[in-house]
């Protein structure tokens, strides 16, 4: 067994407000149209359900681990640990049970995330709070949780990925790029271990199934983010009897990132094919639009930010600009005016962007690259997405089509093109498989409605492909919220999160046609 101390150094209307005002989180229950599909996937139900022994971790959380197999076809074989949190619900007379929550990525830890944002309140308001204890975990192949490792220490890995190249720019620096993702594909391959071989979010949602059982709950009510709407679609369709309910924030197109779409669709890049590119470009003009609404409050508001970026990026592929002794490449450059996920770091976008424009004849105070990123201790990140999603998704393998499509979207799509066609670039190289990997149906019949709710300018999970991951489900609504950022979870939106919380206690979906504004502008 993995050892865990190793691992801990490294559409129906609204339910009637009297129940609410009860305090009964009562299941909704399924008209005999809908009856919930009766499959259950039999791998995680031949598996022993968790013993959690919770103990206090600070800041009123408590931790615990939670064992499960590695293998799902030898459930009682080589078993990891999970490490998993909870914030328990400040009102336990009115408890409806647990809300699960995956913050995407997939990589980063739901452990440390949930410590970090279990009280941002547009997120997670105190009267859903009071309701349910929050839980998140470490997914397999994270952090704490069998996490994978391609490097004999921090130390080394942190070596390894400040010289790993950049998103090329052109063909010039493609031989290195893909030298470099072929080669992080054999380190991992050669040290990682059989976690490899089990890293699908298939086995994910089995996970989070036993989960549910070890705390109690009869159905699943989860909130899946980014990545974690795919580890919903999926357990909404191993255990469709068993959806509660389900908010997916932020959501993917199923089943264009497991196979893409038509005979051809695994022949495009992960990105491409779902449409990164164009939303990337698109948020990046709501951002100069939202600039220029802004006026004086934003850095980048005089003249015209469109022309200026152009100026601005043009400039830069021709030769690096200094700024107060700092370097900034076109490829960072692009690569800071791409980071729109989150909206409070806008104005400092903004105030970057007019540095950059004004280099040589302005002295402001630099803004350095830290600020435009979210910046988290490294943990096995990079590795446990690779590990995650090229189990995941089918991808082309020969260098040859990434080289060629690439210089299409850079035409196609000036500035951001490039970025969606190498994101996954190792993936081509990867030599483990997990034949659990899901790839449909997507459509079995849920017990609840799901809610899908996604930004209108989203970079990162376009809101096209969000609609279409929804029409892939048996039963699921989209709400949109009128703003440019990722996920409910950066874009502060009052009513989203009411929307969110009011189908979290009921299970039933508010009225058609819903679409919910933002609190504020970026930059106020």
């Amino acid at each position: 067994m993995y050892s865990r101390f190793a691992r801990r150094g490294t559409r129906r209307g609204w339910t009637s407000a009297f129940a609410v005002l009860l305090g009964i989180g009562a299941l909704t229950v399924p008209s005999p149209a809908h009856a919930a599909d009766p499959y259950v996937d039999q791998l995680a139900e031949a598996a022993t359900t968790p013993d959690l022994a919770w103990s206090d971790c600070a800041d009123g959380f408590s931790c615990t681990w939670a064992q499960v197999p590695l293998d799902y076809h030898d459930p009682h074989g080589e078993q990891i640990d999970l490490a998993v949190i909870k914030l328990p619900a400040t009102d336990p007379t009115r408890r409806i049970g647990t809300l699960f929550v995956n913050f995407g990525g997939p990589g980063p830890s739901g452990v440390d995330r949930l410590r970090e944002r279990a009280h941002w309140p547009w997120l997670f308001s105190d009267e859903l709070r009071a309701r349910f204890d929050l839980v998140s975990w470490d997914p397999r192949s994270v952090a704490r949780s069998a996490g994978t490792s391609c490097f004999s220490s921090i130390e080394e890995q942190q070596q390894y990925f400040a010289t790993f190249p950049g998103t090329p720019t052109g063909p010039a620096e493609e031989p290195e790029f893909l030298a470099r993702s072929a080669d992080i594909a054999a380190r991992c391959a050669a040290t990682a271990g059989p976690i490899l071989a089990h890293a699908s979010t298939t086995n994910t949602a089995r996970d989070l199934d036993l989960l549910r059982r070890a705390v109690g709950d009869t159905a699943l009510t989860y909130h899946g983010i980014s990545y974690g709407t795919q580890v919903g679609a999926v357990y909404a369709n191993l255990f469709p009897g068993r959806v509660r309910a389900m908010a997916l924030d932020g959501s993917l197109d199923f089943e264009g990132s497991a196979n893409g779409h038509g005979a051809d669709g695994a022949n495009l890049p992960l990105d491409t094919r779902q449409g990164v590119a164009d939303a990337m470009a698109e948020t990046f003009d709501a951002f100069l639009r939202d600039c220029v609404a802004a006026g004086p409050d934003c850095a980048f508001s005089a003249g015209d930010p469109k022309l200026k970026w152009i100026a601005l990026a043009e400039r830069a592929r021709l030769a690096p600009i200094v700024i107060d002794g700092t370097e900034w490449t076109y490829g960072q450059i692009v690569t800071a005016a791409g980071s729109l996920a989150r909206p409070d770091t806008y104005a400092d976008l903004a105030a970057l962007l007019q540095q950059l424009f004004d280099a040589g004849t302005t002295l402001l105070p630099a803004v350095t690259h830290d600020a435009i990123f979210e910046r988290e201790h490294p943990g096995n990140r990079v590795e446990a997405f690779y590990s995650i999603q090229c189990a995941d998704s089918a991808v082309p393998t020969d260098p040859a089509v990434y080289q060629r499509v690439g210089a299409i979207e850079d035409l196609r799509v000036p500035y951001f093109g490039r970025t969606a066609v190498f994101n996954a670039t190792p993936c081509a190289f990867w030599a483990a498989h997990d034949a659990d990997r899901y790839t449909g149906p997507w459509n079995r019949e849920t017990a609840a409605p799901i809610l899908v709710l996604n930004s209108r300018f989203d970079p990162a999970t376009p809101l096209r492909g969000a609609v279409a991951g929804a029409a892939q489900l048996a039963r699921a609504q989209v709400v949109v919220m009128e703003g440019a950022g990722h996920s409910s979870m950066y874009v502060a939106s009052t009513c989203a999160e009411h929307v969110k919380r009011d189908y979290l206690f009921t299970g039933q979906l508010p009225p058609t046609g819903l679409s919910c504004g933002i609190d504020r502008s970026p930059f106020s």
